[in-house]
């Protein structure tokens, strides 16, 4: 039996799941205002092992959701998953953080935008059909009255932004899905188990979270 313990720290959630043979098996879990995944993650991949009735050296692979979401929490992620590849020899598999998102909704018809809040009116976004293929790329875009309005097919939006986009995204044919906030490890099972089968690994020495957007470091002017 193969068995991936999987990662996704890209926002406010922390969680953690045990996946046997794509199926999740355990999920623990917290959306909390304040960032507590540095204390919170590795409590909660011991516990999952343990409710699993498994040991670290019965997994066949560790993986982390990439990104884009949140920086430090992206580096708080990665960072337990590289350490967890390292010492247990385990390959390292890489999921996309909207992918995760846009999952979680089952529509039979249209399409899905999974967003991620980036401050502001910014988000983070792409475009799914009902079967989960990407019809655009991820974008951090400024979401204004005439964002997505060349779209005839309903579109349903899915993440942490309904509060500050369903003033603006107005168009009848535009639907929030408000009770899906946050990527969930739950839903990386699939994913991470289709991409191991596939050999669709990344180089754990070498591989970083996908932060979409460079962070600035400015230095100050002489005076």
């Amino acid at each position: 039996m193969d068995y991936i313990l999987n990662i996704e720290t890209s926002t406010k959630n922390c969680s953690v799941s045990i996946a046997k043979e794509g199926k999740t098996i355990i999920c623990k879990e917290i959306a909390e205002e304040g960032y507590s995944h540095a204390e919170r993650l590795h409590v909660f991949i011991e516990a999952s092992l343990k409710e699993a009735g498994i040991v670290y050296k019965d997994l066949s692979a560790i993986a982390v959701s990439k990104g884009p979401g949140s920086y430090t929490g992206l580096r708080i992620g990665v960072s337990a998953a590289k350490g967890l590849c390292f010492a247990l020899g385990l390959p390292l598999i890489a999921v996309d953080t909207l992918k995760v998102l846009a999952s979680q909704a089952t529509i039979s018809a249209g399409l899905i935008v999974p967003m991620i809040d980036a401050r502001r009116m910014e988000v983070y976004s792409s475009i799914f059909t009902a079967d989960f293929e990407r019809v655009r790329n991820v974008e951090a875009e400024i979401i204004s009255e005439n964002s997505f309005e060349s779209f005839e097919e309903t579109l349903y939006f899915v993440g942490d932004c309904t509060e500050k986009c369903e003033a603006v995204l107005v168009k009848e044919n535009f639907v929030f899905l408000e009770k899906i906030k946050y990527p969930s490890a739950n839903e990386m099972s699939v994913l991470s188990f289709e991409k191991y089968k596939m050999g669709d690994t990344v180089d754990v020495a070498y591989f970083e979270p996908f932060y979409l957007k460079d962070f600035l470091i400015t230095t100050p002017k002489k005076k």
